[in-house]
């Protein structure tokens, strides 16, 4: 078994059969060569964060450099480097003040952050960055088993068991594509409007920072099947009467196929009380996510009246009781 597994001619790591690239070590799978000189890119201008890991091209237009997923200033220079090419690219739409009055909208909300968040919040980084995503596409077949609490018994602690089939028709599944961002943050600043994709020629890559793609595609189709299946899931609920319990799905895939593209986010770092937060906010629509400090002060306030309440509760039931 281990002869049909090909592996690099360099490190000897395994490569997936659609890799184009080692993603141990960077060098072109031999047998891959043709395909690699229509879906490939060279950066020459590429370096790799010394703290986070994160692989990127650099600006060519900024004057100073730090990484913008950890603000490392450990910025190793690499020799030219070839990459995955993207299919097309998202334009960044959301401007630099827009982003900053998303942000302090976002902190403002919360009632378990501190009341003070929004306004001693301090930028200390910004930066734009194309970040790649893997698109999914895919037809599906599945056969779907639940309990449904509507029966003919009339009973309401009676469940009767039902099944069906469902067929659907999926386009534009994102899984993303990032070494620096974790899987939970890419998913959370979808959807992109991918219809507003343009080529990789009407985009000046040069002068921006692309992260370079570090998901292969055999890492992310197990991500796109599981968000198939959460798909599947719900399309099939919708056809259990009642409430359902013990729903299950046994999809199977067809035709499932995929395309590199580049997507724009706004990476952003604040400090608060001398601890540096990351956020994140999708540079098309807004959509934002990223962390955000608890006010223990109000923790401990909820926690004492809690108290009083059960002193006060269990007071009353000793009144009752005598």
């Amino acid at each position: 078994m281990a002869d049909l597994l090909q592996k690099c001619s360099v490190c000897q790591a395994l490569v997936d059969e659609e890799d184009l690239f080692c993603a141990n070590c960077g060098a072109e799978v031999p047998e891959r060569e043709q395909v690699v000189a229509s879906e490939a890119q060279t950066f020459r201008q590429h370096f790799e964060c010394q703290g986070c890991g994160a692989s990127m091209s650099y600006d060519a237009s900024a004057q100073t450099l730090r990484c913008p997923f950890c603000g490392s200033g450990r910025l190793e220079n690499k020799p030219d480097s070839k990459s995955l090419a993207p299919s097309r690219v998202v334009p960044l739409e959301v401007d630099r003040d827009s982003a900053v009055a998303t942000m302090r909208r976002w902190l403002g909300k919360g009632f378990w952050r501190p009341s003070d968040l929004s306004e001693r919040a301090a930028v200390t980084t910004m930066t734009a960055v194309y970040v790649p995503y893997w698109v999914f596409t895919a037809q599906t077949f599945t056969y779907w088993t639940a309990d449904t609490s509507q029966t003919s018994f009339g009973a309401s602690g009676d469940w009767a068991p039902m099944s069906g089939e469902h067929r659907g028709s999926y386009a534009g599944l994102l899984v993303g594509a990032s070494s620096a961002l974790t899987p939970g943050e890419t998913s959370a600043l979808c959807p992109f409007d991918l219809g507003r994709g343009v080529a990789t020629s009407q985009i000046d890559l040069d002068n921006v920072i692309v992260e370079q793609f570090r998901v292969q595609r055999k890492y992310a189709r197990p991500l796109a099947r599981q968000g198939l299946e959460n798909l599947e899931r719900e399309a099939c609920a919708q056809y259990v009467p009642g409430r359902n319990r013990n729903l299950k799905v046994n999809v199977r895939l067809e035709g499932l196929s995929s395309e590199p593209v580049l997507l724009p986010i706004w990476v952003m770092a604040y400090r608060y009380q001398d601890q540096v937060f990351r956020f994140l906010i999708n540079g098309q629509t807004g959509r934002a996510t990223g962390q955000a400090p608890t006010s223990w002060k109000k923790v401990v306030v909820a926690i004492f009246i809690a108290i009083l309440i059960v002193l006060m509760l269990l007071g009353l039931v000793g009144l009752v009781a005598r």
